[in-house]
């Protein structure tokens, strides 16, 4: 028994070891990022924590472009496009998960092939409909590409599957109409998995370059990413310092946004079952 005991320890032990570990790896990245960016680019490198610290670079790279409009044109494009995104996809996933119709099972395998699709195979297509849309060059143009999503169909049908009979019932006894039904029941029950997807959607968009890269010309409609890639482009000759603090004004909202409410994250991903 005490062999076992011993044993088990060890092996928890060397898991919690392991995770650590991992967890290391995964962030010395961002950590030397974080590092850089308050150092004077002469001790970039250095361990040295009693001399070089700056927010120079910060206000360098700030006022080297208009970070103000491209933060809020990303905050518009996020916002937009993840409450477009559950929108549409709460309608169409309680479709899919309450009435039966005529090729309802075909069009759920269509949307479900729409997830093995790769974005940037359709890049020249959706280039030249936007752009016969008039919306080239504007944050509308950004975002269409993305209004309908095939993961927030998928997942929250898959919630709506899990709503119990009887809540619905009780709902159509009390003469719920069939949107009522989705806003008193479904929407309340299955919030977890919304809240999960739209986390999920905002961080992918703010971080989404290529598209924007493509759709758009000028700091009007340029998202954050954009912005930071043309003025930090290769040719420029910036130093390593400069580079780190550009990655810190990209990514700096999204991670302070997460530390802040990561309870709330970490709880939504599991009760919809993401994690």
């Amino acid at each position: 028994m005490s062999a076992r005991f011993w044993m088990n320890r060890t092996t928890d032990a060397l898991g919690v070891l392991r995770t650590w570990l991992l967890a290391g790896i995964w962030i010395a990245p961002l950590a030397y990022v974080l590092w850089a960016s308050f150092r004077e680019p002469s001790v970039a490198l250095s361990l040295d924590i009693t001399r070089g610290w700056t927010f120079d670079n910060l206000v360098t790279v700030w006022n080297a472009a208009p970070f103000g409009r491209y933060y809020i044109n990303t905050a518009i494009l996020v916002l937009g496009l993840a409450a477009t995104q559950i929108v549409i996809g709460t309608l169409a996933a309680y479709a899919f998960a309450r009435f039966e119709f005529p090729g309802r099972e075909l069009l759920f395998l269509f949307v479900l092939i729409q997830l093995m699709i790769f974005p940037e195979i359709l890049l020249l297509e959706n280039f030249r409909i936007v752009s016969a849309l008039g919306l080239y060059n504007t944050i509308p143009g950004i975002g269409i590409v993305s209004a309908a999503s095939a993961f927030a169909i998928f997942l929250i049908r898959q919630a709506f599957r899990s709503v119990p009979k009887e809540l619905v019932e009780a709902a159509e006894v009390e003469g719920a109409s069939r949107l009522g039904i989705l806003w008193r029941v479904y929407i309340p029950v299955t919030r977890s998995s919304i809240a999960a997807f739209a986390l999920i959607s905002i961080s992918s968009h703010w971080n989404s370059f290529l598209w924007p890269l493509i759709i758009t010309r000028s700091p009007e409609a340029r998202p954050v990413t954009v912005g930071i890639a043309r003025y930090l482009a290769p040719d420029t000759g910036l130093s390593i310092t400069a580079l780190s603090a550009g990655t810190v004004i990209v990514v700096g909202p999204l991670l302070i946004f997460f530390l802040i409410f990561q309870k709330r994250f970490m709880q939504s991903f599991v009760r919809s079952e993401i994690v």
